[in-house]
């Protein structure tokens, strides 16, 4: 124990101050960040997360600082995935007691210590620790996040809204093959400062490892193992020479994916109240732009909103094709 002021207080450790001298300068979904740390590693990370994307906004920079600490066991191994805790304009992320990283939304930086095996994880490091500490501080303060694909047929955005597996990236991308232009295909950012429109990554398309049975031209591409667990095909757009991608798009319509319905194909009508709720779950709760991504999303769904229900990829993609030329 340790005495303070006449009281007894418990013995801590406390892990050494670290200096960080390596620096590197991004623009996750067009936002400035900069990332500190003492490991080229992470800032190798970090690059290649980011490496693609240009200067959009002119908000306040945000800013990561990992400390990467030497490992207590030589033998140490990679730790499960972080638990995160998130109060007020905190967001604590844990892995164990040498691997996590807490987030202060109000001054936009985000501080963390990790172990050298953690380091030498890159895939681990960046969905984990990077791009969640770099997407939570922007979702907080600037944008909704939305489990959608966005894509323009026919210059018209649109929403490819659904569920984990529901066929989001194949949809987006068989109509980005099809000369529509790709904005994401399954993470989508809705401005608080804007009507309707939606950032997103156009750099990369994921597909689950059975999207070679669609799309042959993804034959003999790695298949990675996802810091989540499932395995994926990570494209980078870039090697797409013939797909048209942009960083935003202004969104027409919400379109929710249903491949599995046993009714017949078609294009259903949906009403603002029967969504609503699924839009609300993703808004970050207990934040200062909380308000800011519910306006956004109220304004969003005055937009058409329909279900689509399909089997076959290549109708789908002609139905919706239909519906950025008619609006039925």
């Amino acid at each position: 124990m340790l005495t303070a002021n006449g009281l007894e207080v418990a013995e801590t450790s406390l892990l050494p101050q670290t200096e960080l001298p390596l620096r590197g300068t991004y623009f996750p979904l067009g936002f400035p960040l900069d990332v500190f740390s003492n490991s080229p590693a992470v800032i190798a990370a970090a690059e290649e997360s980011w490496k693609f994307f240009q200067p959009r906004f002119t908000q306040t920079r945000m800013e990561i600082r990992i400390a990467v600490q030497s490992d207590e066991d030589d033998n140490s191994t990679l730790p499960p995935a972080p638990v995160g805790c998130l109060q007020s304009n905190l967001l604590l992320c844990v892995a164990d007691a040498h691997n996590f990283i807490v987030s202060d939304f109000n001054n936009g930086l985000s501080f963390g210590t990790i172990t050298k095996v953690t380091a030498n994880s890159p895939l681990y490091l960046r969905y984990h620790f990077l791009e969640a500490a770099a997407l939570a501080t922007i979702t907080s303060l600037h944008a909704a996040p939305v489990h959608a694909a966005c894509v323009c047929p026919q210059g018209v955005g649109m929403l490819l809204c659904g569920v984990s597996g529901v066929g989001k990236s194949s949809l987006a991308y068989a109509g980005a093959r099809s000369g529509w232009t790709f904005i994401c295909d399954d993470a989508s950012y809705l401005l608080g400062s804007a009507d309707r429109v939606v950032i997103g990554n156009a750099h990369k398309i994921r597909f689950r490892d059975s999207g070679v049975k669609l799309f042959p031209e993804l034959e003999g591409k790695p298949i990675t193992p996802r810091a989540i667990g499932k395995p994926s095909i990570e494209v980078h757009t870039a090697e797409l020479p013939d797909l048209k991608t942009s960083d935003s798009a202004t969104i027409e319509y919400v379109v929710f994916l249903n491949r599995r319905s046993q009714s017949a194909d078609g294009l259903v009508p949906l009403s603002r109240s029967s969504v609503i709720s699924w839009f609300m779950e993703s808004v970050i709760a207990a934040t200062q732009g909380r308000l800011a991504q519910e306006a956004a999303v109220d304004r969003l769904l005055s937009v058409p909103i329909f279900e689509l229900r399909y089997r076959d990829l290549d109708w789908a993609v002609e139905r919706l094709e239909r519906l950025a030329a008619t609006g039925r």
